[in-house]
């Protein structure tokens, strides 16, 4: 099935034959659904802090970074924003030249509101020698559109979301990119320095490097901290090979075969290689202006409390197994995974051995807000490879659509899965973890595209909050609506939060 020169190409990606030959057995049998407990809920799986509880966990992590710990913020940043001006881009292509849709309607109604208003009304100036105003007036609506969707202009529906101009400011716009770095001094920071890491794809990799250091000197002093900023690019080595719809390689014209990124998966190999005691995950659209910053901080303070007051005591507990534990000692170590860790043994023998397995791993603790039907995953009470029960974030192509128990879980969710994470990443003895060896394999999916008008079946790894961190300890938070901002489309930058 494989040729000579297959087997070049894929050496030349970092990738085994092995893990090819693995990929498409994979299209052939498919992955399982997950077995399912329960969606979790307050009480069952997700914290919901009262306020007295909130600023404890704040000064535990506040204590925490004073110790001199070094915190990571990790952006995954590399996804292009094409994807957001979906609308535009049909409605430049219409066989109409008005605005017509209710979202063409309110893009040109509300266009003054856009952050990057001004920049756009520069380019029109300077390309079509009118401004936005003037050409609207003269009904050229689909000049201004291209104008900002195309390379000659603003070229947004090429560029990654992270440098598009989101929210406006007395002192000029700002793009989500300067928004994290804001973000990184105000809970991040320690030993007066932030660490911020992006993920940025490599065709962007250079113009991203010169904005931050464009910007970063000034929110530098601006906070009084220096930042130590670094980036990385998906690995070729983390891409999977396409299938036929008969699960045979699919082939270029040229006979090669053709890879695809793994998907969001993929960032566990670069997330594994940040140098960190503690690592927040974000994503590079969820961002406020700094009116509504403050809710944000706190409740980052908050799960990075949570988590460090956990971890504290399951380091504790790993000493104590070390020394050797009584049947006391053994059942209050057992309460805590079960209770605080919230993983059930559903009858497996607890001894220090699953003990210690269950507490030497990394820990996530997960904000997660209340359900008001965002598209995405949510948390549950999951079976895991093992047998034991734990919270883990699905998304709906893991849950079996043909089991209406399932079904009602997901459609009956209380909460959603916003992206917002901190993590442990070291053991009780101050090593870092081998996060690889911590995912699920058989929690990837598989999806179904087309290239140059040919079908073809996609594989995509476990997903870096799914099944990427499935054997990790995890743990739900509750968090404000609040903190919770993305932007899908460009018309949500109209959204109040955004202005």
């Amino acid at each position: 099935m494989l040729t000579q020169q297959d087997l070049k190409q894929i050496a030349q990606r970092g990738i085994s034959e092995e893990q090819i030959m693995t990929q498409l057995k994979q299209f052939e049998t498919g992955f399982p659904f997950l077995k399912l407990e329960a969606a979790a809920a307050v009480g069952n799986g997700i914290i919901a802090p009262a306020e007295a509880e909130r600023k404890n966990y704040v000064t535990a992590w506040q204590q925490y970074k004073a110790e001199g710990k070094k915190v990571v913020k990790f952006v995954p940043a590399s996804g292009a924003a094409s994807r957001m001006f979906k609308n535009m881009f049909a409605f430049v292509d219409a066989d109409y030249d008005v605005p017509t849709t209710d979202f063409e309607k309110k893009y040109f109604a509300d266009i003054e509101k856009f952050a990057f208003y001004d920049a756009l009304d520069a380019i029109c100036r300077k390309n079509e020698g009118k401004g936005i105003k003037e050409l609207m007036a003269a009904g050229q609506y689909k000049a201004v559109a291209a104008n900002m969707l195309k390379a000659e202009g603003l070229n947004y529906g090429q560029l990654p979301k992270g440098m598009l101009l989101f929210h406006k400011y007395e002192e000029g716009a700002r793009t989500p990119m300067e928004e994290h770095l804001v973000e990184g001094a105000l809970y991040a920071a320690s030993n007066g320095e932030a660490h911020v890491h992006f993920t940025v794809s490599h065709e962007h990799m250079g113009f991203f490097k010169q904005k931050v250091a464009e910007k970063a000197d000034g929110f530098a002093k601006k906070y009084g901290i220096k930042y130590d900023i670094t980036f990385s690019e998906q690995k070729p080595s983390t891409d999977t090979v396409a299938a036929n719809p008969d699960n045979t390689p699919f082939r270029e014209a040229d006979g090669s075969l053709l890879f695809r990124p793994g998907g969001h998966g993929a960032l566990i190999e670069n997330l594994n290689e940040i140098d960190a005691d503690v690592i927040f995950i974000k994503n590079i659209d969820n961002v406020v202006p700094d009116r509504l910053k403050p809710e944000t901080v706190e409740w980052k303070q908050v799960i990075a409390g949570v988590l460090v007051t956990l971890q504290k005591q399951a380091f504790e507990y790993l000493k104590k197994l070390d020394a050797g534990v009584d049947d006391a000692q053994l059942k209050e170590i057992a309460d805590f995974v079960e209770k605080c860790l919230c993983t059930n043994s559903k009858g497996k023998k607890i001894d220090t051995e699953y003990l210690r397995a269950k507490l030497n791993r990394p820990m996530r603790v997960c904000g997660v807000v209340k359900n008001v039907g965002e598209p995405g995953g949510g948390p549950f009470l999951t079976y895991n490879q093992d047998g034991t029960v734990s919270l883990q974030i699905l998304e709906s192509s893991q849950i079996d659509t043909n089991n209406a128990e399932y079904m009602k879980m997901f459609t009956q969710g209380t909460h959603f899965n916003p992206v917002d994470l901190v993590c442990a990443v070291r053991d009780y003895k101050g090593k870092p973890f081998n996060l690889p060896d911590f995912v699920d394999k058989t929690t990837g999916f598989i999806s179904s595209k087309s290239k140059g008008g040919k079908e073809l079946k996609a594989l995509e790894l476990p997903g870096l909050w799914n099944g990427a961190m499935s054997d990790w300890s995890t743990v739900f938070v509750e968090v404000p609506l609040g903190t919770f901002n993305p932007v899908k489309t460009v018309n949500d930058l109209l959204r109040e939060q955004h202005q």
